[in-house]
Order: structure tokens, then sequence, then C-alpha cells
């Protein structure tokens, strides 16, 4: 089966109260809710918001690290914006030799020990997928995007498969919905979104994903 999805956008009516100004910028909040192609909800899944003024508005992250605890990366699925610098420290009690041959960005970091002196620059976008040249089953996936609206599904205090994005300025979006399960090399799937000043919910279908 060929990854795919269906989106279904619904407006929600939202209170707002910030007065009668017409000089304050609107903001609406953005629910994406993802499921499978069976209909149950997907967690792990990064959605975000793409345009030209969302480019521009995006800033690079600050104290960002990707760890290696128990032999594995933590978080095992990392988001950051365009020109983000991520610290790798291993934690373990054994060395790791973290790298990637992704084309957003190839790195190694030999054999070692603690916190590298110097961090990784992710200056591209894109899925960036890491492994340990030591320990074969560790695999992780950093993605670095060109927009400040991103968010996770599932995670801790939402429910399953369920992602908020807040503070949504108005404007013609594309969603983009990827997950580390989609074929490799598979790029975010878009859909049109136009986001007005009042809250929004939108259900999106991933098929294809890896068991």
């Amino acid at each position: 089966m060929h990854a795919g999805f269906h989106t279904r956008v619904a407006p929600r009516a939202l209170a707002l109260a910030f007065g009668l100004s017409a000089a304050v910028g609107w903001c609406a909040s953005v629910q994406v809710d993802v499921r499978d192609g069976a209909g149950q909800p997907v967690s792990g899944a990064v959605v975000f918001l793409e345009s030209t003024e969302a480019q521009r508005a995006a800033r690079p992250l600050q104290g960002i690290e990707m760890a290696q605890e128990k032999k594995q990366f933590v978080p095992g699925v990392l988001v950051v914006t365009t020109g983000t610098e991520v610290h790798f420290p291993n934690r373990d009690a054994v060395r790791h030799h973290v790298y990637s041959f992704s084309p957003a960005k190839k790195f190694e970091l030999k054999l070692y020990k603690g916190t590298p002196a110097n961090p990784v620059l992710f200056d591209r976008p894109g899925v960036v997928v890491l492994g340990c040249n030591i320990h074969d089953q560790m695999v992780g996936w950093i993605l670095v995007v060109d927009t400040p609206y991103f968010a996770q599904s599932g995670m801790p205090g939402q429910p399953a498969g369920q992602a908020v994005l807040g503070d949504v300025p108005p404007g013609t979006y594309q969603l983009r919905t990827w997950h580390p399960g989609l074929p490799v090399g598979a790029a975010a799937l878009a859909q049109p979104l136009v986001v007005g000043s009042a809250a929004l919910s939108a259900e999106v279908t991933l098929t294809g994903l890896a068991p």
C-alpha cells in the first residue's frame, strides 16, 4: 500500500476575549487528529504548518539536545527549526558513535563519552535519520522544519493521536504530517489549510505506516 492521507477540516467556534481593538493580531489554535487507515489514533506523528510568512517567523531553538540513554536516542523523534544547534550528550557508561547519512544533514560523532564540545548545526529542512556504529538497534530521527508552528501527536497530557498548534496567525498554509513509520525517504504529506481567527480542527489519515 502506498503512503497517503486524507484531511477533513472543519471550523470550530472559539470565544476570544481580546476586546474590540482591530489593532490586535488575531491568532488561532489548530487541533489535528492523526489516525491510521483503520481509524485508530496515531501517536508520534509530527504536524506543522508551512508558508512564506511562517518561514520568516522561524528562529533557531536554544538549548536543544538528543541524548543517548540506555542505548537509545532520547527523544526518539526530535523536531527543530532550521538553524538550530543540537547537543548529543552520551549518558551511558559505554561509548557511542553517532552518525547520519541523510541528505538534510550528514555528520559523524566518533566514539565518545560525555558531551562533545561542539553541537551539530542543522541548517537544512528535512528528515535526518540517526544511527550508532556500535549499537545497530539505536535509531533516532530529527525533523528540521522551516516554521515555528509544529507539534507532535499523543504527547503527555494530550489524547492519543492528537496534536495542537497554538497561536497560529491567520493565513494560507500547507498542513504537513510526518511519522517515522512512513517509508524511508518519504516527504511529509501536505494539504492546504486556511487559518482564520477561529480555532480549527483537522483530521489526517496516514496509511502505509510500518508496524
